[in-house]
């Protein structure tokens, strides 16, 4: 029987579940079971997760996180902690910041386990079943242009981490909200006025935070890997045109390794699955600064590739 999705449950029930025993939702292949009774949460959970599968209710769960308050010092000072599995590993925040803080708990919690893949910090796109994976430094602008992309169609694999079959180019599909900081929250509203966007974070230490509602694609929570043609390694550059140029698999491999979460714990597995991985993309760096002819040079090059 297909699992129901959280919209079938309603608002009502979602947000007594999170406040409560806790919500289960499947996220590409694992389960998250969550807790938090901060009605901010639960407002943007229900925007930007209605289309996530739930879970079986009862039954394993990969992750059990909770935020809450913790003690009657963060209740009086308005503060919360993260939880996974009843430890909590790292310092509280203020409510104000609670649905971002809520996004990085589910990202750390990926981050630092499951090790059965290779773990990139990539964004992860795909078109007509062609995977692109984005590695990219903070403020490259790596997040715009996944949500840019998104909103033009694209199916979005992850924002966050490219899980990638070891021996292989696959790439698993974890779809979940993108993160947008600062002027880029702006920017999606202008490029696209009727994006779902989640609630604000202010004064975070990234600065401004929100979220987008990127499972639009009518396959986005399909659970089978993609083959991936593509690693691009954006930068946003002001008044530039687009320029994609080849970049050597060398660098490449260099510069992926650095930004992944997992390549030193896998020992060799994670040399030769990196070795695995690059050996079969296309490497280019990419420039751009407006939206609309990134999204159309993207398409053209899908369009140009052997067998299109």
């Amino acid at each position: 029987m297909k699992p129901g999705t959280l919209a079938e449950l309603g608002e009502a029930e979602t947000r007594r579940r999170l406040a409560g025993e806790g919500l289960r939702l499947r996220v590409g292949p694992y389960c998250y079971a969550v807790q938090c009774p901060v009605p901010v949460v639960a407002q943007g959970v229900a925007a930007l997760y209605r289309d996530h599968y739930l879970a079986r209710d009862p039954g394993f769960a990969d992750f059990h996180v909770a935020l809450r308050p913790a003690g009657l010092q963060q209740r009086l000072s308005k503060r919360l902690d993260f939880f996974l599995d009843e430890r909590q590993p790292f310092g509280s925040i203020p409510r104000g910041q609670a649905f971002a803080f809520f996004e990085w708990g589910l990202n750390w919690c990926l981050s630092v386990t499951m090790h059965e893949y290779l773990k990139l910090h990539a964004a992860v796109v795909a078109r007509n079943g062609v995977a692109v994976v984005m590695p990219g430094l903070p403020g490259a602008g790596k997040s715009t242009l996944c949500a840019a992309l998104a909103l033009r169609g694209w199916r979005v694999l992850s924002d966050e981490h490219a899980l990638i079959v070891p021996g292989s180019h696959r790439v698993v599909p974890v779809n979940r909200p993108v993160s947008l900081k600062n002027a880029s929250i702006e920017v999606i509203r202008r490029f696209a006025p009727d994006a779902v966007i989640g609630p604000v974070s202010e004064d975070t230490h990234k600065g401004r935070v929100a979220h987008l509602k990127a499972d639009v694609a009518p396959n986005s929570h399909d659970p089978a890997p993609l083959e991936a043609a593509f690693m691009l390694f954006p930068q946003y550059r002001a008044g530039e045109t687009v320029q994609l140029r080849p970049r050597s698999r060398a660098e490449s491999f260099i510069f992926a390794a650095h930004h992944s979460f997992n390549y030193s714990v896998l020992g060799d597995e994670g040399f030769d699955a990196m070795a695995a991985f690059v050996d079969g993309v296309d490497c280019f760096d990419l420039r751009y600064s407006e939206l609309d002819a990134v999204v159309e040079a993207l398409e053209s090059l899908l369009r140009g590739r052997p067998g299109a």
